[in-house]
């Protein structure tokens, strides 16, 4: 059975800044738990569309952009002290500059995966009252775990948990990440 999972969080910082990060392959097993120790095994990347001109240069983060049709298998553990390594192949199947891009899992540990970030600007106050801009970062998944009604157990008892654990580590982690990513700018 098909499964979904949200999750948002709202980063002070501007979209073209906050897609590229989030498009750079590079970050993403710095945005794993570290007990999974994520590593890209490899990669084959296919070029994003030209990225629209940004209105401020200083918008621009250098880096790695992976567009549609970009493949990398990743592995990582898949519980802590794990003497195994589950590969996991993905492919980016939609990509849209500064909007929203889709990866789906070509083979891995689950029967269906399809996770889609979405972006879009959007202001907030301060508690003070003063409007901040920045960006909120939607992560919408569809899974399904192999097995038929045992996977469907499975999700019950342990996956669920696990995946709103995972995102919540995420948030903490990318929270932390863009302070010190932009302190240095």
């Amino acid at each position: 059975m098909r499964h979904t999972f949200h999750a948002e969080q709202w980063l002070p910082y501007p979209i073209e800044l906050v897609f590229a990060f989030f498009g750079n392959p590079e970050n993403l097993p710095r945005l794993m738990p570290s007990w999974q120790r994520a590593r890209i095994e490899e990669a084959a990347f296919a070029p994003p569309p030209p990225r629209p001109i940004a209105a401020d240069p200083a918008l621009r983060l250098k880096g790695i952009v992976a567009g549609a049709g970009t493949r990398m298998t990743l592995s990582f553990r898949p519980f802590p002290f794990s003497p195994i390594r589950v590969p996991w192949e993905a492919e980016i199947s939609e990509f849209a500059w500064n909007d929203h891009f889709c990866d789906i899992q070509l083979r891995g540990p689950l029967a269906y995966w399809r996770h889609c970030h979405q972006l879009q600007p959007e202001t907030r106050a301060n508690v003070s009252g003063v409007p901040i801009h920045g960006t909120l970062v939607r992560d919408q998944i569809e899974y399904e775990l192999p097995y038929g009604s045992l996977g469907d157990l499975a999700q019950r008892l342990f996956f669920d948990r696990q995946i709103r654990s995972t995102f919540a580590y995420r948030q903490t982690r990318t929270a932390e990440l863009f302070p010190r990513m932009f302190a240095r700018r």
